[in-house]
């Protein structure tokens, strides 16, 4: 999406340097480093939320205007929609088509990794 080197190398800084620890019994054990993910709570994981899900934007909207997705269209209006996402949500909206599904999962799953 046209991030700067520098400033992905933040990101990547942030992720991981993290620490912590796990409470037992009220007690904390000692601190190690992530593996992978983000920790719970991470002041950083909305924003990289918004990212990615801008990512899915930008596919879904292509997909419609390459006429592989079709969202539907608001009775006399000249509005239609295909998806919404709202805070760790993402709804798509289609016509009930066989091909339609079809496309939106090969969608989701390219975005996800598993091609």
């Amino acid at each position: 999406m046209g991030y700067g080197d520098k400033w992905r190398m933040w990101i990547k800084g942030c992720l991981q340097s993290a620490r912590l620890s796990v409470l037992i019994n009220g007690s904390p054990t000692a601190e190690f480093g992530m593996e992978k993910g983000m920790r719970q709570g991470d002041p950083l994981s909305p924003f990289l939320f918004i990212i990615a899900m801008e990512g899915l934007n930008i596919a879904v909207k292509a997909a419609c205007q390459k006429d592989l997705f079709h969202g539907i269209k608001i009775p006399h209006s000249e509005i239609s929609f295909s998806h919404l996402f709202y805070a760790d949500d993402a709804i798509f909206v289609g016509e009930w088509s066989q091909s339609n599904i079809k496309n939106l999962a090969r969608g989701i799953k390219m975005f996800s990794g598993g091609v």
